[in-house]
């Protein structure tokens, strides 16, 4: 069974040089962001970026994340992800997941878009089997042809949007974490990209 749970879950990032509790700059800014300047029990200023979350989302859901900015949306997409570990409380996942906050991270300027391609992959969880299953789909896809034997850095910003792009769609994955709706390259690969997004949503389990 694919699922991800979030018991009692709160991430508080520490800030350092703040200041006096007492000041009228820190009351002020408390008031503004709802309370979420606070102090831990080594009584340090901390901000609290998600209090206390609970949620149980399991195979066949499909969830969106509504809220104003600074709600703390993209920092749950980073712990189901990953990236921050819970402070208080756990997060519990059973899947594979694939993240798309960032379709660049792993890629290396230096290194040719061949080489890139199993970068990004091994970053992403996958062997070398499973990419080398992929890798004329991911040729294919990113259109970029006799470049993917050049360093990243000889690439157009677009392309290599297209590249990273054609990777981290190319696998399947049991929960796939979005944030916002991906915009890239020309109208005529927009359009796949699209395509290949929505194709990527109905494969994954949540």
């Amino acid at each position: 069974m694919i699922v991800a749970q979030a018991n009692n879950l709160t991430i508080e990032f520490p800030v350092y040089n703040f200041g006096s509790s007492r000041s009228i700059k820190n009351k002020v800014l408390n008031k503004l962001t709802g309370g979420l300047i606070a102090k831990d029990l080594k009584k340090r200023t901390i901000i609290r970026a998600l209090n206390n979350i609970n949620f149980s989302f399991s195979e066949g859901d499909k969830v969106g994340i509504i809220g104003s900015n600074g709600s703390g949306k993209s920092t749950l997409l980073r712990v189901l992800a990953g990236v921050y570990i819970p402070t208080i409380g756990e997060l519990n996942t059973k899947g594979r997941i694939m993240s798309m906050l960032s379709i660049t991270l792993g890629i290396d300027m230096e290194a040719s878009g061949f080489e890139n391609i199993y970068l990004r992959g091994i970053i992403m969880g996958y062997s070398k089997a499973e990419i080398d299953n992929v890798l004329d789909e991911i040729v294919d896809f990113s259109g970029i042809g006799k470049y993917l034997e050049l360093p990243i850095r000889t690439y157009s910003s677009g392309m290599m949007m297209r590249l990273a792009f054609a990777i981290s769609t190319s696998m399947t994955a049991d929960i796939l974490l979005m944030d916002e709706w991906l915009s890239v390259g020309d109208s005529e690969f927009t359009e796949k990209a699209n395509k290949r997004i929505r194709a990527s949503i109905s494969k994954s389990k949540i």
